[in-house]
């Protein structure tokens, strides 16, 4: 049921006033309270948006506005003051519906302790020991593995022994480490003191900065030591930067190209959405994080409002950032990041090649991340995130409709309409449609014939919301090819939709093929999920429309049974067939019995007893 707020009228009116200007605007409850803080560049066009047709809002929109009693305003000189301005009002206010990001996550650190063999260790806090700290952190798993290839590379010790000269002496023994040549045995005095804090040094800086950085420098150092003829010095630097390229070797398939930067990428559907952070240092997976949010919006203004909480109170923002689709007032966030960063900061959605793959990478894994939070299976919310991908929709399709036309050379023409919401058949939506203005076999013209009333029925589903009309699907799926999406196309841009339309393709064997678009086919063999997704979709919606033309077919046959009888027409038969069922008691039925049917007279009821006791003898 659509919530119609009273105070809508004079919300409308005071927004339709609002200067066509840049600014931000406050949304309040009845109690004064700020619930939402916006920012556009044009006031008047955003905010009369709200306060217009609540049908097509999203979910969380639509609590918002039922709650607003009033707003203010501020103007700003241009879109990047007010993205400035929104940031600060959203942390002076944490608005109920705003996107905010609690720093309630563990967080993990790397510690380089202050003794005189230093030690690195990890870290949940920060002590005030006169350590040194790199981080933080969110991903426990990622700080543990880059502690481990450091020490394995540099080789220093894990153990807890007290490093004193002459160690061998004192009865110490070097621990398996140190004979699978993974650790230097500072503990019996094979190595100096000098040359371990240098191993110490080199893993801080491999730490901090990766595997490039780090073999960049050790490269001159060796190349510093041959010069100066120390060549066993040279050597044990070759075989760290040996070291380090072997232990990152499978990073290196990531990525590759060595860059600094973030990959964010969001799954949504309509109860929730989930936000995935990679972190790439110098082409190395050093940190993930993620979000998930029991709310849903348009994705192109959750990205925004994500990316600008989530950079809010960092200091390493990285200069490109990649995301999986648009971002609302892109050049006003790149701006407001660059000028926190103090550089230039890009934001680019990717289309294809390596950066597209770390894209897809990060997406299942906020998709995996959402199946967690709904206690769903993962292969339905990774079936229409892959569905997205593949279509190249702005948004993952929550509730998707599929039509199919069925009938024999015309006669009992009849379509089925199924839903799928959230990856998964929702049955109590699925609708029938019996052909009406249709004649012949006219696929093309039946499926607009139904996809026309069913929007008909959304138009009063303001005033009617039994109807099971009362919103508009994210994806129409039609089961046919390019000819039904170009008809049904048509119907839509006439009515001002723009709704996405594909058809589902058949081969001989009627498994799904394709996937039909205007203009051509789509192949979905090689992405399983989504492949597995429509072909779910195509069995469901002709056994549903093939099951209600067969039963049809039954009740056509029956009722020209029927109309054999002198005086019964279709009308009256298809009266006689409700109320006794079937012909077969209708045949027996004695005539106290048949005018109990309306329309059925004692004369006609005498005529009917009298054909059927004809046709017995």
């Amino acid at each position: 049921m659509i919530f119609v707020n009273e105070k809508l009228g004079y919300l409308r009116q005071k927004a339709l006033n609002l200067p066509e200007s840049s600014g931000v605007y406050i949304m309040k409850d009845a109690g004064g309270r700020t619930i939402y803080v916006g920012k556009a560049k044009v006031l008047k066009n955003r905010v009369s948006q709200y306060f217009g047709s609540q049908k097509n809002h999203q979910e969380k929109v639509r609590k918002m506005v039922e709650k607003v009693d009033d707003f203010d305003y501020i103007l700003t000189d241009n879109e990047f003051e007010a993205l400035v301005l929104e940031c600060s009002l959203i942390k002076q206010y944490s608005p109920k519906y705003n996107i905010l990001l609690k720093d309630d996550k563990g967080y993990n650190y790397i510690k380089i302790t202050n003794e005189k063999w230093p030690r690195i260790r990890e870290s949940k806090q920060i002590l005030d020991d006169g350590s040194t700290y790199i981080g933080p952190y969110t991903s426990v798993s990622n700080v543990s593995k880059a502690i481990d290839e450091a020490l394995k590379i540099f080789k220093l010790p894990r153990c807890k022994k007290d490093f004193k000269p002459n160690g061998r002496k004192n009865g110490s023994r070097a621990c398996l480490n140190y004979h699978i040549d993974q650790c230097s045995a500072p503990c019996i005095g094979k190595i100096s003191h000098e040359e371990y804090l240098e191993n110490v040094n080199d893993a801080i800086e491999f730490l901090k900065g990766g595997d490039t950085g780090s073999i960049k420098k050790l490269t001159q150092k060796m190349y510093d030591f041959s010069e100066r003829l120390e060549y066993e010095k040279a050597a044990r630097v070759r075989d760290k930067i040996l070291a380090i390229k072997k232990i990152t070797q499978k990073q290196k398939v990531v990525s590759p190209n060595g860059k600094t930067q973030d990959v964010i990428a969001l799954v949504q559907d309509a109860r929730a959405s989930s936000f995935e952070v990679f972190r790439f240092l110098n082409g190395r997976l050093c940190d993930t994080d993620n979000y998930v949010f029991n709310e849903a919006g348009e994705a192109e203004i959750s990205r925004a409002e994500f990316i600008v909480q989530y950079y809010m109170k960092k200091s390493d923002i990285p200069a490109t950032i990649l995301v999986d689709g648009a971002v609302d007032a892109k050049d006003s966030v790149e701006a407001y990041l660059g000028q926190k960063q103090g550089r230039r900061v890009r934001i680019t959605a990717p289309k294809r090649g390596q950066a597209l793959e770390l894209i897809e990478m990060c997406r299942k894994n906020a998709a995996e991340r959402l199946s967690q939070r709904l206690s769903r299976p993962f292969k339905e919310t990774a079936g229409v995130v892959e569905l997205a991908k593949l279509l190249s929709l702005p948004a993952v399709p929550v509730y998707i409709e599929a039509y199919d036309i069925s009938n024999i050379a015309g006669s009992a023409n009849v379509a089925g309409m199924v839903v799928f919401k959230n990856g998964r058949p929702l049955k109590s939506a699925y609708k029938r449609f019996e052909i009406k203005t249709v004649r012949g076999q006219d696929d093309y013209g039946s499926m607009c014939e139904v996809i026309s009333r069913r929007l008909d029925r959304y138009e009063t589903a303001i005033e009617d919301t039994s109807n099971g009309f009362e919103r508009l699907p994210d994806l129409i799926l039609l089961d046919g090819g390019r000819g039904h999406v170009s008809a049904v196309k048509r119907l839509l841009q006439s009515r001002g939709l723009s709704i996405p339309v594909y058809g589902m393709v058949k081969d001989s064997k009627h498994k799904t093929r394709a996937i039909a678009k205007d203009g051509g086919e789509i192949a979905i063999n090689s992405n399983r999920a989504a492949f597995m997704l429509i072909s779910s979709i195509q069995e469901e919606v002709h056994r549903f429309a093939i099951g209600y033309h067969r039963q049809k077919r039954k009740q056509e046959t029956l009722t020209t049974a029927l109309t054999q009888v002198p005086g019964v027409g279709k009308k009256k038969a298809k009266m006689l067939l409700t109320y006794f069922k079937s012909v077969e008691r209708v045949k027996q039925a004695d005539i106290a019995d048949l005018v109990k049917v309306p329309g059925i007279s004692q004369a006609l009821a005498a005529s009917i007893q009298r054909y059927f006791n004809e046709e017995k003898s």
